[in-house]
């Protein structure tokens, strides 16, 4: 059997799902969409080898476990976060007081980050997942050391910059105004909230618990 037979039997057809050999890539692609639809259960390294057409020896030589690979695309899912705050919050008109839209700003990003969580449920679940290594409690950054964090943090140094926020309030209140946030969104995600709430009354409540954390920012609205 000639070479060019070789390469088009059904044994070696799979590997046309990637290209250039580019199968790390076509790895994580094949990982992200698991997430995207099953949250952190569905990364399984031997579907992804499936999905893709390759063995699973093959694909362990690219991640050394399966937990290599979800911290990976749990890596991807935290900056795909990060790029959806940083364009909700560019979308707000800059016009006007700065002191107002420096306000805006830190809304939209809240709302940006609960709509995230509620859209893209099985990424939003994925970006928060624990995922550990033998010898290792945590493997990972924490959040606090990720582009979304890092957004949030200067969105408050510009509220204390335009005057709208005290310098005090400052110390500590990314992790707080975050935790609130984080909290109301996880209620929302297949929780109480979405369970037993109307969609005007998951609204108001939403936009009663951003005013609250806006207001403990800043002190009032």
């Amino acid at each position: 059997m000639g070479h060019d037979e070789q390469v088009t039997t059904p044994k070696t057809a799979p590997r046309a799902r990637y290209h250039h050999g580019d199968l790390r890539n076509a790895m994580m692609d094949s990982a992200v969409e698991l997430a995207r639809t099953g949250g952190p259960e569905a990364v399984v390294l031997r579907e992804v080898a499936r999905r893709v057409g390759v063995s699973a020896t093959a694909a362990y030589r690219h991640f050394s476990d399966a937990e290599a690979l979800l911290d990976e695309v749990k890596q991807s899912a935290l900056a795909v976060l990060a790029d959806t705050l940083v364009a909700k919050v560019g979308a707000v008109p800059t016009d006007g007081d700065p002191g107002d839209v420096a306000v805006a700003q830190v809304r939209a990003a809240a709302n940006a980050y609960i709509d995230f969580a509620i859209d893209q449920a099985g990424l939003f679940m994925t970006a928060f997942c624990r995922t550990t290594v033998p010898g290792e409690e945590y493997h990972g950054a924490p959040f606090i050391e990720t582009d979304a964090y890092r957004a949030l943090g200067a969105l408050l140094d510009q509220l204390v910059a335009t005057g709208r926020m005290p310098a005090e309030r400052r110390p500590g209140a990314d992790i707080a105004a975050w935790s609130v946030v984080h909290g109301f969104a996880l209620l929302m995600v297949g929780g109480p909230l979405e369970r037993h709430l109307s969609d005007e009354e998951q609204a108001f409540v939403r936009e009663r618990t951003l005013d609250l954390v806006i207001r403990g920012l800043i002190g009032s609205e």
